[in-house]
């Protein structure tokens, strides 16, 4: 069976040529970087030379980038070593639709006494300005907000958030999560995104293996380190470089900003031309985050009356592997914290399917999940007791459930 692979929020296949930069660190450059023989020096010159890759690709300095090993150990890093450098504010913001890396971290803080602010979103997804301004206080360390959502593709304003909060208070600090941003749109720190203090990312996100990542700190950042132990990056994070990931991950983002315009043009149209296919052709299904700006590539489609696992479990079947939400959650029966503080109506919050696509995405893969999910989905209704086979409406009783659910006006 053909496998059909959209699911690329959640991870992305190596790029061929990633593999090809990897490979000769795995063989013939194995040495530790860190030692001093003239073999060793060759291994940390291309280390050296992948960290001027990623600045330029970022607009960052080389010394302002340093290697991790995934985007959760970077949003752990950013936020503990935020809170370390800085003791005496006890306050930080954020948002109730992060990542579980960002968005656990904040808990834990809470419950060692930090007061955390987690920001609400409007049915689109969107921020209320409003809401954030008033949540800075003179005693806010930190300010996370992710800079696109894992499950929506909804795109943040960081540019102007950063600046506001720059403008209010300097000496907070600002940290995005670009975990599903970098090498889809633009990340440009030194000029849009001036204002941000630190910022993550993960390489399989974007086509280079699991296990490595990066955070970028701003020279000058209230920041101190958080993994302890040697004095490799600077320093900054302990522990020995992981070089063929490294350098994987500075062929990846060579990839990514070669491959931009695509992921503006082709990918995009590809992702719109799923989603308006899904809406002529399945009834009562809504576009999650449809009235805000969103990634390219991702679409997150909720339809009523079913639940997501039946869909999912059923597109398997037809070799298209799609998913639910964020990976990381993917073992919880419960509804998505994303859709729910969307107030996404509960008819529809468990059956919301998320597409991702990639740049190895076809045309024809569209057309053949466009044959398959309306079949999907009708199958799943004749078997719910919400729906009218017959009329292929909602009954009236679960029809007035819809009406019930949605958000009443303030």
């Amino acid at each position: 069976m053909t496998i059909i692979y959209v699911d690329n929020n959640a991870t992305t296949a190596i790029a061929r040529e990633v593999r090809q930069a990897m490979e000769p660190f795995f063989t013939e450059h194995y040495f530790n970087p860190s030692s001093m023989y003239e073999p060793a020096k060759r291994t940390a010159r291309a280390v050296a030379a992948a960290r001027e890759t990623i600045a330029r690709f970022l607009g960052a300095a080389p010394q302002e980038v340093l290697f991790t090993a995934c985007a959760t150990e970077s949003n752990n890093a950013a936020i503990f070593g935020a809170t370390r450098a800085n003791p005496s504010r006890r306050h930080i913001l954020t948002t109730a639709v992060e990542h579980p890396a960002v968005l656990e971290v904040c808990k834990e803080l809470a419950r060692s006494g930090y007061e955390v602010t987690f920001l609400s979103v409007d049915r689109a997804g969107n921020l209320d300005l409003g809401e954030f301004v008033r949540a800075l206080r003179p005693d806010t360390l930190l300010v996370s907000i992710m800079h696109a959502n894992n499950e929506t593709g909804v795109v943040f304003p960081i540019e102007r958030l950063s600046r506001i909060v720059k403008e209010t208070d300097p000496s907070i600090l600002f940290h995005t999560d670009a975990t599903q941003t970098a090498g889809k749109i633009p990340i440009r720190l030194d000029r849009e995104l001036i204002h941000v203090d630190m910022l993550s990312f993960s390489g399989h996100k974007l086509h280079a293996p699991k296990g490595i990542g990066a955070l970028y700190v701003r020279r000058g950042t209230a920041w101190r380190p958080w993994m302890i132990g040697g004095h490799q990056e600077g320093g900054r994070r302990a522990g020995t470089e992981n070089v063929p990931y490294i350098v994987g991950m500075a062929k990846a983002v060579e990839l990514a900003a070669e491959h931009a315009a695509e992921e503006e043009t082709r990918i995009r149209r590809l992702r719109d031309r799923l989603e308006e296919g899904i809406l002529e052709r399945v009834p009562w299904v809504e576009i999650n985050g449809r009235g805000a700006p969103r990634l390219p590539n991702t679409l997150n489609v909720a339809c009523h009356f079913i639940e997501g696992e039946g869909i999912l479990y059923q597109l398997n079947e037809h070799g298209i592997c799609a998913s639910s939400g964020s990976a990381c959650t993917s073992g919880s029966l419960e509804p998505s914290h994303v859709l729910r503080a969307m107030q996404v109506p509960f008819t529809a919050v468990q059956g919301s399917v998320r597409f991702s696509l990639s740049r190895y995405n076809t045309e024809e893969e569209i057309d053949r999940i466009l044959e398959v999910f309306p079949r999907v989905v009708a199958s799943l209704r004749r078997i719910s007791p919400y729906w009218d086979s017959q009329t292929n409406a909602p009954r009236p009783e679960a029809e007035q459930m819809l009406v019930s659910a949605a958000p009443q006006p303030a």
